[in-house]
């Protein structure tokens, strides 16, 4: 497996508590960090089930909704340079597909532009820096 669950490398001395990767059982786990700086966990999950989770505290700066951002405005796809569309692919790693109704749910009803809505989600327990997964292998 492939995981990408670490805060991105520039905001590493932002954390309070750091955020190791553990899994249950314990198995051997590498890191290595992809083309755009993010760091990757890569492990080999035994067969049955497996517990991955990853706890950090980050502190923030308040970047996300500051007054300069509410200028910014959203672009029609067909606008978008070339070398921003693979941001919007869907993740190999993880089903996108299980988070497209949360997303709806969360987003949908918001108008086009620039919405400080996300911010919000931080007091939410749905983007809390805690996260762990079970998944049970063949």
């Amino acid at each position: 497996m492939m995981l990408v669950l670490n805060v991105h490398y520039t905001r590493t001395s932002d954390l309070v508590i750091p955020d190791h990767v553990t899994t249950d059982p314990s198995v051997p786990i590498a890191v290595y960090r992809d083309g755009f700086g993010n760091w990757c966990t890569r492990l080999v999950a035994p067969v049955g089930q497996i517990k991955i989770a990853s706890t950090a505290i980050v502190q923030g700066h308040g970047r996300a909704g500051s007054r300069s951002s509410v200028c910014a405005s959203t672009h029609p796809i067909q606008d978008l340079p070339e070398e921003a569309l693979v941001f919007l692919l869907a993740s190999r790693y993880c089903d996108s597909e299980k988070f497209l109704q949360l997303a709806w749910n969360m987003f949908g009803h918001t108008e086009p532009g620039w919405r400080p809505r996300a911010c919000d989600l931080r007091n939410s327990s749905t983007t809390t820096c805690h996260s762990a997964t079970s998944m049970r292998a063949p």
